[in-house]
């Protein structure tokens, strides 16, 4: 009896030892087990103290929590400091911050990865659909009122017979998305209240015009389009927060207008911004940076931007590679943006290509400074083999290589056939090599083939002869075998010069690189 009840008080205290924050469950190596068997589904952050991303993340995080707290939910939020529980980052393979994984069903074997944005609406729908039906029945106008006002965005299908065509499709179409939550109705009451005439399908929101009705037929594929033309504002403006809805959708062609909220005529270009975006929902996505705020400093750094030039207006698409337009114009309208809009998306424009000018001593130092203006020139020179650095000012790798490579820039100075050179590639950009992350290092062979050989071998003097007198052989591999490919996360990167999940190391990538 005595052993009974220490077991059950070792049992009590045991569970006494998850400890909560703001609601969000303290994990570590010693208490998930305990926690998946009170809790079976968890979501789980891994964070580092350090990351900026997580410090955003942690306000919307708790709120989250505190949500499906009061709404009595089973579902719960937990957090593991990885810093210090290296041990269960490892064994989740954990490699940068905040990597955020669900556990389902009690189950600690391969969590699903979240995939949805970091605001605590986004967070709660997303869990609710992981764990629910795709579709929740709504019985009456009470339930309707309340779905609509918990959520930024909800979608109401109104359909008299659940069995319908139309209605199975409605249900193929809500399980495609996680972060909108989808409900069903067929109750006389809310039809009425929401001055629905007949079977059709309403998107909710709280922007914009309010509500969108799905006009035509009822597709899957049809209905996917409506939601996703219409689930984000005509305008939306880029923060830490909404850069996951931004940069993790599937429309992937973005016009950013730079702009101080604080300037005298910020609202009539908003307005005009946004009445050009009318005319091309669910194309292009219509962005505002505030060009006033620090954070966004590397962003117009990285359209060749500086504060003093906003107003200003850009273009970018993010798909196999990101390609940047200019406007011809810097007027701010509703008709020049449209134009250029069409232009666009009717295939009439050409990449915009950053350049600085050529310094006077580009040639004088043993490293050659190249600049868009004249890289051809340069690397592709049928004379010479060139072997250039492609890095960013700001990149701490770079900054490692610095001593290094001017060490091999002295070693070659006097060669009549090696260059050594390096270029900024945060202000130029060149049609023939696309740059990927930081340090970038590629070798130009002497000819007329235009051969463009990347550099995967240690980064020290002695590798880097080896591999300029083997003829780029010995640590060389063809263009294009890159380890680290952009997605449509990197715009956003561009913020802090490290990955969106703030890396392991020291906000680089763990092959040496500062991701773009």
């Amino acid at each position: 009896m005595l052993k009974f009840f220490l077991f059950c008080t070792l049992a009590v205290a045991s569970r006494a030892e998850i400890a909560e924050e703001e609601d969000v469950l303290v994990l570590k190596k010693s208490n998930i087990d305990e926690a998946l068997k009170a809790h079976p589904n968890i979501l789980v952050e891994f964070y580092a103290p350090w990351c900026g991303h997580c410090k955003a993340l942690a306000p919307e995080y708790a709120k989250a929590a505190g949500m499906l707290k009061a709404e009595g939910s089973g579902i719960r939020l937990g957090k593991v400091d990885a810093t210090e529980e290296t041990e269960l980052a490892q064994e989740y393979g954990v490699r940068g911050y905040p990597t955020i994984k669900f556990f389902k069903g009690g189950e600690k074997e391969a969590p699903k990865e979240y995939s949805a944005g970091r605001q605590a609406e986004d967070i709660v729908s997303w869990l609710k659909k992981r764990t629910g039906p795709a579709v929740a029945t709504l019985a009456g106008v009470t339930e309707a009122e309340s779905l609509i006002a918990d959520n930024e965005v909800a979608v109401i299908g109104f359909f008299k017979d659940a069995e319908s065509a139309g209605a199975k499709a409605y249900e193929k179409a809500a399980e495609a998305i996680d972060d909108i939550p989808f409900a069903m109705t067929s109750d006389d009451a809310v039809y009425s209240k929401f001055e629905v005439s007949k079977d059709s399908v309403v998107l909710f929101k709280k922007f914009d015009e309010g509500r969108n009705t799905f006009d035509g037929e009822l597709t899957k594929e049809k209905l996917l389009a409506f939601v996703k033309a219409n689930q984000l504002p005509l305008v939306i403006e880029f923060t830490e927060q909404t850069a996951p809805k931004i940069f993790g959708g599937e429309i992937k062609s973005h016009i950013l207008m730079f702009l101080p909220k604080t300037a005298s005529d910020f609202q009539d270009k908003m307005d005009q911004f946004k009445k050009a975006a009318e005319g091309f929902k669910g194309q292009i996505l219509f962005i505002f940076i505030d060009s006033d705020v620090d954070d966004n400093q590397r962003i117009l750094e990285f359209f060749g931007l500086k504060k003093e030039e906003c107003p200003a207006i850009r273009l970018i698409t993010l798909e196999d590679e990101m390609t940047k337009y200019k406007p011809s114009s810097d007027a701010i309208t509703t008709e020049s943006i449209t134009e250029f809009c069409k232009q666009f998306t009717e295939g009439k424009l050409k990449p915009h290509l950053m350049s600085q000018d050529i310094p006077e001593d580009w040639d004088k130092t043993p490293v050659k400074v190249l600049v868009g203006k004249n890289f051809e020139e340069v690397a592709f020179n049928p004379a010479k083999n060139v072997f250039v650095e492609f890095y960013a000012p700001w990149c701490g790798h770079c900054k490692q290589l610095t001593p290094i490579w001017e060490k091999l820039g002295e070693k070659y100075k006097d060669s009549g056939d090696i260059v050594i050179a390096k270029m900024d590639s945060t202000a130029n950009e060149i049609e023939a090599v696309k740059v990927h992350s930081f340090p970038t290092l590629k070798f130009f062979p002497a000819g007329d083939e235009h051969q463009v050989i990347d550099y995967n071998g240690e980064r020290t003097l002695e590798g880097f002869t080896k591999f300029l007198e083997s003829g780029g052989k010995d640590g060389g591999a063809p263009a294009g075998d890159e380890d680290d490919d952009l997605d449509a996360e990197d715009l956003d990167d561009v913020e802090d010069g490290q990955d969106d999940d703030s890396d392991i190391e020291d906000g680089g990538d763990d092959d040496g690189h500062d991701e773009l």
